[in-house]
């Protein structure tokens, strides 16, 4: 695998969630060969919308469109003798297979990890599911949700008196995928140089425990349960109404004569009550007051502007227009847009890092079963004929 390229790689993606999408759709951006292995009826992610002009269509669901960018579709029933013979014929060729089966079920049609590796040695399986490949709830199910809740994430978020929440999107499984690419990625390297297979298990569930931060350790070394704190976590540090918007603040020690300055109240600097971290905090209530006073008569986006040069960290709450409309985000070339024979042209976000000798490699997401005759007959020798009598017979 070439030091600044994916190129080398081959990624055949079997799995039929957005954690699984995710992490072969990183592998794609980078440069490597993503192949996603479909259900001759298409994967689930293409039912899902919105979709381009709000008419369902298994090409235009936005969620495929984003995470399929860049990679080619094969249609394949692995199920099947036919197709798992074909499966282990692109084995040959592949590097790293992405799946998110219940655990055992690639070992009961004959395509455990033992049995991958028996067809090539430098391979790496990367399993994701909600809870792993062992221990007691190994198979169960879940959704994003679900996985976000057992992991102690959902714990944390809302108010103190209220029930839990949920964040939105899919935040549980991007982890998860985001986990699963760079543990691949080391896997990969591992594979190529010492000829050492892998198979990496990627459990939804431990993805999210482990982004608990301090709030296990509390827990763990104090038995002490300091989630659920709301918006507000104090005066100067939280979420507060704005005139226009909301405002994030998140003001250290260090940043306090500078915050006092920046609202205009230079003279909380030297106030008895708030002279000293200690004194703040024991004085929490009076200045919190004057914090959501200042906040309520500010213009969330004017404070945001000013912010850096007064060495603040206050931001304004981003709304989804917001984000597109960032004048920061264009310059730095986050959004691109991709034309899609069906969809026409949409925008997808950016990469999450950029690796200076890795470049981004925008793409659009294939037709179902787009690149079945280029991997079937032009690269693995099958004949029109075969390729058709597979068609007929729903292996592909």
């Amino acid at each position: 695998m070439a030091a600044s390229s994916l190129a080398d790689l081959r990624v055949l993606d079997l799995s039929d969630g957005v954690a699984g999408a995710y992490c072969s759709h990183l592998f794609a951006g980078y440069g490597a060969d993503v192949i996603a292995v479909e259900l001759p009826g298409g994967h689930q992610l293409r039912r899902h919308g919105p979709f381009a002009a709000d008419k369902p269509h298994r090409e235009t669901g936005a969620l495929w469109l984003y995470l399929a960018a860049g990679k080619r579709s094969v249609t394949l029933d692995i199920a099947t003798t036919s197709g798992r013979r074909l499966f282990e014929r692109m084995v040959e060729e592949a590097n790293i297979i992405v799946e998110s089966f219940t655990p055992g079920r690639l070992a009961s049609l004959g395509l455990g990890f033992e049995a991958l590796c028996a067809i090539k040695r430098r391979i790496v399986l990367v399993s994701i599911t909600p809870y792993g490949q062992t221990g007691p709830r190994a198979g169960w199910q879940a959704t994003n949700l679900t996985s976000f809740a057992s992991g102690g994430q959902m714990h944390l978020t809302g108010e103190p008196d209220r029930e839990p929440i949920v964040n939105g999107g899919y935040q549980a499984e991007y982890q998860a995928g985001l986990q699963a690419f760079a543990a691949a990625a080391v896997a990969s390297y591992n594979a190529d140089t010492l000829e050492v297979p892998n198979h990496v298990d990627i459990s939804a569930q431990e993805c999210m425990a482990s982004a608990l931060e301090l709030y296990l350790p509390w827990q763990a070394y104090h038995k002490r349960d300091i989630s659920r704190r709301g918006n507000v976590l104090s005066a100067l540090v939280g979420v507060f109404p704005a005139k226009e918007g909301h405002l994030g603040l998140h003001i250290m020690p260090r940043n306090w004569p500078h915050f006092a300055r920046a609202i205009g109240r230079p003279e909380l600097i030297d106030d008895e009550r708030f002279r000293t971290n200690y004194a703040r905090l024991r004085n929490n209530d009076e200045l919190e007051a004057i914090v959501y006073e200042w906040a309520g008569r500010q213009d969330a986006k004017a404070v945001y502007r000013a912010a850096g040069a007064d060495r603040v960290p206050m931001a304004f709450v981003h709304s989804l227009g917001d984000l597109l409309e960032s004048e920061h985000l264009r310059e730095r070339d986050y959004f691109y847009r991709v034309e899609h024979p069906i969809a026409g042209e949409h925008t997808h976000p950016g990469p999450p890092f950029r690796p200076s000798a890795l470049p981004w490699q925008a793409g659009r997401a294939p037709l179902l079963g787009e690149h079945n005759a280029d991997l079937y007959c032009d690269e693995m020798g099958l004949s029109g004929a075969d390729l058709a009598r597979l068609r007929s017979a729903g292996v592909v």
